[in-house]
């Protein structure tokens, strides 16, 4: 039993722990600046927004409601990733963005991280605009009072890293468990932070899809095969004496 497990955490886990290895040997502590900066954001903000002088300052900055205008949300957007909700526990989002970011920091270099953080927090912020827009009846909708709810957080980034981090480098039941937690969270507990996940995941499947048609390998010609019969000369020319 504990072979099977050793062999299905080796073919699940290996190739994204000699990822991270190799990454963490070659550059050192040196090789997670942006992590590093987003923890010691998230944490400065979190605290801001519990000053007198600082609460309005970060709403003004980071907070993203769906009945902003549309300029204002994305605007807002790339500072609310790094905006704690303010009822949950920082040290939650902290170890969050450490684990997560520092994972795919390792693997993804920096510039990749920060694209797909923001293309998954940013799915979330459009959907809770249409979700409102079409209304708690539509299959897809939301109520409309979910257009004044704050949406901060690096949650949706968090979730589209990791599923993203997963299918690059074949931890598949990884990805499909943080996929299905997803979906259970929102069959239990319906609300906009679980649908604004499951749109990031849907942005993050479609990242997924356009990296494996970029680097599918470009299909070999078929060699060509002489019809029966055919003995490497035209019609009509002598035969060669030897």
């Amino acid at each position: 039993m504990r072979r099977t497990l050793a062999r299905w955490a080796r073919a699940e886990w290996g190739p994204l722990y000699a990822a991270v290895r190799d990454a963490a040997r070659r550059r050192g502590p040196a090789a997670l600046p942006l992590t590093a900066a987003a923890v010691g954001l998230t944490g400065f903000l979190h605290y801001a927004q519990h000053q007198p002088w600082g609460y309005a300052l970060v709403r003004d900055l980071g907070a993203v409601r769906a009945d902003d205008p549309l300029g204002t949300a994305l605007l807002r957007t790339p500072l609310s990733l790094f905006v704690p909700a303010p009822d949950l526990p920082v040290w939650g989002a902290l170890a969050q963005i450490l684990l997560v970011f520092g994972i795919a920091e390792l693997c993804l270099g920096r510039w990749r991280t920060l694209a797909i953080a923001y293309a998954a927090t940013l799915a979330g912020t459009l959907y809770a605009r249409l979700g409102v827009t079409l209304g708690a009846h539509a299959p897809f909708g939301l109520p409309w009072t979910d257009a004044q709810v704050v949406d901060t957080g690096p949650s949706a980034a968090v979730v589209g890293l990791a599923v993203y981090v997963g299918w690059r480098y074949g931890a598949y039941a990884t990805a499909g468990a943080v996929t299905l937690a997803m979906v259970a969270e929102v069959l239990l507990k319906e609300n906009l932070a679980g649908k604004e996940h499951l749109a990031a995941l849907t942005a993050v499947g479609l990242l997924c899809l356009l990296t494996a048609l970029r680097d599918r390998p470009p299909a070999r010609p078929r060699p060509h095969r002489p019809p029966p019969g055919w003995t490497g000369r035209h019609p009509g020319t002598p035969p060669v004496r030897t």
